[in-house]
């Protein structure tokens, strides 16, 4: 009897290692973000061109505006030429801007405005006597508002002890701790706030703090005892011409019979916040075209004005910064 062999044949499967295949995912997951990265920054480019873009159109449409006040430059209704500041960053002139048979005061400037505060303090040092502090030399632009908080301690408990506070002479309404004030606290009290707005718009201002008689020298403080103590917080809001980077339009209406253009009631608009410029944004001639650089000069002589602005939202990003330029001839001047 025969017996019959059949030889098995194993065939190993072809595939992919552990190793392999790790490899094979990680070379995917490297081409995938090299290609969401592409992508990413291709709709940032986009977006940022697309927002540089708006922003430039922005200022042109300003200064299509800008160019059309200007022009029309006319005396004001208070008598006053019709240029009153001309300078590197700042323009100020007078005209009927919305055609309501009003001149308006009408300001185009590139500007920020700023906070800041000062603290002094002064000692009574007899009954009924007198302590002064001065600030001066605080302004690096031009004031919006000024206030100051005034504060006390000393022999103030009874409401025939109290003081008050002169500004530059003029008395502030109201008393300090008539009420509500104690017998030489260790902590300040009887905080009042003053707008000293005018008083301060010279950049100079002194109070005088005045106790009354019944404010006796017992509080120690130091050798010899004071009869009161006085804390003066200045804090102030200016506008610094040529610093930040929003150009502004400000308008005035004249108000009242001889008319005035009172500052505190300008309306400020922002034209652009991305202005770059380190040179000028005003430049003015004369009827012969030469370039005026003396202040007198540009307010009597000027007859064409260039308007020149640098726009990028983003220095440190590219597109490159963006020149915008312009020129507006003063019609009602140009034949002085």
């Amino acid at each position: 009897m025969m017996f019959k062999s059949k030889n098995t044949i194993i065939r190993a499967e072809a595939g992919f290692t552990l190793i392999e295949t790790l490899v094979t995912i990680f070379i995917f997951l490297l081409i995938f973000g090299l290609i969401t990265t592409f992508i990413v920054s291709i709709y940032r480019t986009y977006g940022y061109t697309e927002e540089q873009a708006k922003a430039v159109d922005e200022a042109r449409r300003g200064i299509e505006v800008m160019v059309r006040d200007a022009r029309g430059a006319v005396t004001a209704e208070s008598g006053a030429y019709p240029i009153e500041r001309a300078d590197d960053k700042q323009f100020v002139f007078y005209n009927d801007i919305d055609n309501d048979g009003k001149v308006e005061r009408v300001r185009y400037f590139l500007g920020t405005v700023s906070a800041s505060n000062d603290t002094k303090e002064c000692a009574v040092s007899s009954s009924g006597g007198t302590c002064s502090v001065t600030f001066s030399n605080f302004l690096s632009g031009e004031l919006k508002s000024a206030q100051v908080t005034i504060l006390a301690k000393g022999d103030l408990d009874a409401s025939s002890e109290y003081f008050s506070v002169s500004a530059d002479g003029a008395v502030l309404s109201g008393t300090i701790c008539q009420t509500g004030c104690s017998h030489c606290p260790a902590n300040w009290e009887g905080t009042t706030v003053f707008d000293v707005t005018s008083q301060a718009a010279n950049d100079s201002i002194v109070f005088l703090a005045d106790a009354n008689s019944n404010v006796s020298r017992q509080c120690p403080v130091s050798s010899p005892n004071h009869a009161m103590q006085a804390r003066l917080l200045l804090s102030w809001s200016e506008e610094v011409i040529g610093s930040g980077n929003e150009l502004k339009k400000g308008v005035v209406e004249p108000v009242g019979s001889p008319a005035e253009y009172p500052l505190d009631q300008e309306v400020v608009l922002t034209i652009t916040p991305y202005v770059r410029n380190d040179p000028p944004i005003f430049k003015y001639y004369d009827n012969q075209g030469v370039e005026l650089t003396d202040p007198a000069a540009r307010l009597n002589d000027t007859k064409l004005i260039k308007v020149y602005l640098v726009i990028n939202i983003d220095p440190n990003r590219p597109p490159d910064e963006f020149e915008l330029e312009s020129y507006v001839q003063l019609r009602n001047l140009k034949e002085e």
